[in-house]
């Protein structure tokens, strides 16, 4: 059983302080992004530059064409109005003027020789277009934006000896509106946000299902098998090699637990065998009584051993805390040693296993007899509490000993570890509170030791509500 030495009370913060896993760590400088994001982020930028891209091509490459074609449909207008009238004498000329001006936004007018009119070129299509203009009806061709201050496409031609405006819609020759790009775009923009979600997706499946499989390694279960079966190479020889490592690690896990119930096994014979030679050989009640401790000792470390070593599979269902800490106390019937008193309601209920919360008070207990004694009286007061914090149950085991050196608080659930005040008095194994933290994590809680502010060791056990 890990001992603890040199106790000094030191400073601490609340149960809720020291066990919220947001502060008990240090905190990060920078924010982790789990791989599926940081891969669904990288293939929407790159999507998203190729819609980009492929936008400002299509614009490019449709900008030409567009302003030659809206050219050409002005043009045609101009050419049919011109034809219309060179056919035609004077009085029939104002007919067709006023019957081609009710036709589709068209009107046609007399040019003379006081209008005022801007010029139609502002930007590099409006120049397009009056280029091709001005190359399908001629130099004289005036193309204007607007006619003594009426706006819309005026182009000016002529015919013989007279000059005519012909005002069409302006809206025919615009390029590619601004809504239908925005729709466009939006559309190929949804596209890349769904088209990443799933490329990414299967991408990060399989190091996901590599994920879950370690951790339920982690936890004792070697049955989890990886497809072998994949299209990808690289992905099936992973999941080879980790089937392979978890058949290994099975086989090994199997061994070890045979080899330890034969050695308890083996060991334990000899020492029953001493124990009967002491009680009917040794005539010394000292020297016998003495003989018994070490014997008892030795039964002690096995099963201190046997316990660290046991396999992690545990059953977790709610138990009733309070009465678990009743039964475990009750073992420890010398008041003068230690005094166990509990502070639990009795409905309080966790998920936990009942021989494994069982071990971890006993070794609790048994740590704060051999440690956590007073100077004054000589005996280790305990006192068991508990506090509610969202979906856990903080359970905290205190002592009011001497405390423990703060630079040593996070080795005393190493095992084997004692201090160096405690090595030649020491009478345990070193493994109680490593064993206490390995149960502890196999029932999905956390372990934590901390120095109370008025002196001895503090020891909080968090699982979950039942």
């Amino acid at each position: 059983m890990s001992t603890r030495s040199n106790r000094r009370p030191g400073t601490r913060t609340t149960i809720s302080e020291r066990l919220s896993p947001p502060k008990a760590r240090p905190p990060k400088k920078f924010v982790a992004l789990s791989l599926f994001w940081r891969t669904f982020f990288l293939l929407a930028v790159l999507l998203a530059g190729g819609v980009f891209a492929w936008v400002q091509t299509f614009r490019a490459l449709e900008f030409e064409p567009r302003a030659i074609q809206a050219a050409a449909q002005i043009a045609s207008l101009v050419n049919l109005t011109r034809a219309a009238l060179l056919g035609t004498d004077g009085i029939n000329r104002i007919a067709i003027i006023k019957s081609v001006s009710t036709l589709e936004s068209v009107k046609v007018t007399p040019r003379e020789p006081g209008d005022r009119w801007e010029p139609f070129e502002t930007d590099r299509f409006q120049r397009v277009i009056e280029r091709e203009l001005r190359d399908q009806l001629g130099p004289d061709t005036i193309v204007a934006n607007s006619m003594n201050d009426v706006p819309g496409l005026w182009v000016g031609f002529s015919i013989a000896r007279d000059s005519y405006w012909l005002k069409a819609d302006p809206t025919r020759v615009g390029p590619m509106s601004p809504s239908t790009i925005v729709l466009w775009v939006g559309i190929a923009f949804l596209a890349t946000v769904l088209g990443s979600a799933g490329i990414a997706r299967l991408i990060n499946r399989p190091l996901k299902d590599l994920s879950f499989a370690a951790s339920r390694i982690r936890e004792g279960e070697y049955d989890s098998r990886l497809d072998e079966t994949t299209l990808t190479s690289e992905i099936r020889q992973v999941n080879m090699g980790f089937n392979r490592m978890a058949r290994e690690l099975a086989k090994v896990e199997q061994d070890r637990a045979v080899m330890l119930a034969g050695i308890s096994h083996d060991l334990r014979t000899p020492l029953s065998r001493l124990r009967l030679e002491a009680e009917m050989s040794v005539q010394d009640e000292e020297a016998k009584s003495n003989m018994a401790m070490d014997i008892d000792q030795l039964d002690a470390i096995i099963d201190k051993f046997m316990d660290y070593a046991r396999p992690g599979e545990v059953k977790l269902v709610p138990v009733n805390v309070a009465a678990i800490v009743e039964r475990e106390a009750a073992a420890f019937r010398d008041t003068s040693q230690i005094r166990i008193s509990s502070r639990i309601a009795d409905d309080t209920r966790v998920m936990a296993d009942d021989v494994e919360l069982g071990r971890v008070f006993q070794n609790l207990f048994e740590n704060a007899r051999r440690y956590g004694r007073s100077t004054d009286t000589g005996i280790a007061r305990v006192v068991v509490t508990y506090a509610k914090t969202g979906p856990w149950v903080i359970l905290t085991v205190r002592d009011h000993g001497q405390g423990v050196d703060p630079k040593k608080l996070d080795q005393l659930t190493t095992p084997f570890f004692r201090g160096d005040a405690a090595r030649t008095a020491a009478t345990g194994a070193g493994l109680g509170l490593a064993i206490v933290e390995k149960a502890v994590q196999r029932m999905g809680g956390a372990f934590e030791l901390a120095n109370a502010t008025d002196g001895g060791l503090l020891a909080h056990v968090r699982l979950k509500k039942g």
